[in-house]
């Protein structure tokens, strides 16, 4: 790295951070304001517990924002100053002024993937936790996620449940189907409640239902409690009562292939699975992006102009992304599409700009 692009890289790393910094600030602000209207009664230390817990998904939501504003800014102070001409004099083109830039940009969209995989899930589960212990007061609606039928296949056997409760270890509204080697149905046992300790599964209030080839008719009977022993695939129904954003990508994709493989539909969770991937790229599409309009307009507030180019450039970009999400998540475009359609149309576009500026 060359002494000018030491100097681009303290430009860009000075706004790049200030920009974030002061989005972070200002967006805390302003949902802070709200929290403390719709709920009342609430703490200081549980708002700042919350606030915490929030910080890791609403830094990796402003990642790329401040990715184009550090761009923009590092570019037309460069330009304004004259310093381009003189650059582009001693033969170097605006790409090759953008290459630290780009660099780091790479860097930090490689960071915010790491961040969203490895930090939010945790992270989102406890944020969770506070609003509906300390914020809503209403802990009940914590300890059970209404996720309306979740199936879950485990080598012989598929169950279906109605809830199932944050940590994954107690459910309602159990039903399972047993299966032989051929597939052929052979026992179902429901339970009004369930409680999970590992593969040590203990149901209350039901029943067990046997199919036998030798008889005409099944034969049921009732239980009040009984304990069965899973496979110890069975731990991994704890992912199932989570959203996307609350499980890692290695357990997103495992969840993803033990319900495809029983047939049973995953759309949201693969448009979640691809979406975590594609969202760690907008920073450098945006980067990309601003390259273009960092340019022409270094004098009667250009500045302020890029910065008011970028913002548009921004909400356009979250217009696409989400759209996208929303037609994959009700099944109008394959996942892969819905995830990464933002990315290639806004990346075609900055293409497009940048051969157009022939510098």
């Amino acid at each position: 790295m060359n002494r000018i692009d030491r100097y681009t890289s303290w430009l860009f790393w000075g706004y790049f951070v200030g920009g974030l910094l002061v989005f972070l600030t200002v967006f805390t602000a302003i949902d802070a304001m709200s929290t403390l209207v719709n709920y009342k009664d609430v703490s200081a230390s549980a708002l700042m517990r919350y606030y915490l817990y929030s910080f890791p998904e609403i830094i990796r939501t402003l990642l790329p924002i401040a990715c184009l504003l550090g761009t923009i800014l590092t570019l037309s102070n460069l330009n304004k100053a004259n310093e381009l001409v003189a650059l582009f004099s001693a033969g170097m083109s605006l790409i090759r002024i953008s290459t630290p830039i780009l660099i780091w940009v790479a860097l930090i969209s490689a960071s915010g993937y790491w961040l969203s995989d490895r930090v939010l899930p945790g992270a989102n589960k406890q944020k969770n936790y506070v609003l509906y212990y300390d914020l809503k007061k209403e802990p009940h609606r914590f300890s059970t996620i209404k996720t309306d039928r979740i199936w879950y296949r485990s080598k012989n056997s598929i169950f279906n449940i109605k809830t199932l409760n944050a940590s994954g270890d107690k459910a309602q509204g159990l039903t399972m189907y047993f299966f032989n080697e051929e597939w052929d149905l052979v026992q179902m046992i429901t339970a009004a409640d369930v409680s999970m300790l590992g593969t040590q599964w203990k149901l209350e209030k039901g029943t067990v239902t046997v199919f036998s080839k030798d008889s005409s008719f099944p034969l049921t009977s009732q239980f009040k409690t009984k304990s069965i022993v899973m496979a110890e695939d069975s731990k991994d129904l704890q992912s199932a009562g989570q959203t996307a954003e609350m499980m890692s990508q290695g357990e997103l994709k495992s969840f993803i292939a033990k319900n495809k493989a029983a047939g049973l539909d995953t759309i949201a969770y693969e448009v979640g699975y691809h979406s975590k991937i594609g969202f760690a790229f907008a920073g450098l599409v945006m980067c990309l992006l601003g390259i273009p309009f960092s340019v022409g307009r270094a004098r009667s507030g250009g500045t302020m102009l890029n910065v008011g180019i970028s913002l548009a450039l921004v909400f356009a970009y979250y217009v696409f992304y989400s759209s996208g999400i929303t037609l994959g998540q009700h099944g109008t475009v394959p996942p892969v599409v819905a995830a990464w359609a933002p990315n290639l149309i806004m990346a075609s576009l900055a293409l497009v700009l940048l051969k157009r500026l022939k510098r």
